[in-house]
């Protein structure tokens, strides 16, 4: 499998990836991402599908959650701002 265009841009700048692990160790301290994937991991350990792989646990905007594959999952993006998430 080859790298994608993102892994090559940060593989030929490093300070710009260096930047970029910094925003993210900030955002996984933040209270809110730690309730994020609380939530999501305590319905994979319901399903009983926690640290087996397969599909993701996805939030639909009634709150509700379900199964879908990894790809459909990770391919909303939620461009311009709007929400993406599954009715």
């Amino acid at each position: 499998m080859g790298q994608s265009k993102t892994s090559k841009y940060y593989a030929a700048n490093p300070t710009a990836a260096e930047k970029r692990r910094e925003y993210q160790r900030d955002l996984n301290k933040s209270e809110s991402e730690k309730k994020y994937r609380a939530e999501h991991t305590k319905e994979r350990r319901r399903r009983d599908i926690d640290g087996k792989g397969g599909l993701d646990v996805s939030m639909k905007k009634n709150g509700k959650f379900v199964l879908e594959s990894r790809s459909s999952n990770r391919a909303r993006n939620g461009a311009n701002g709007k929400s993406t998430k599954k009715n």
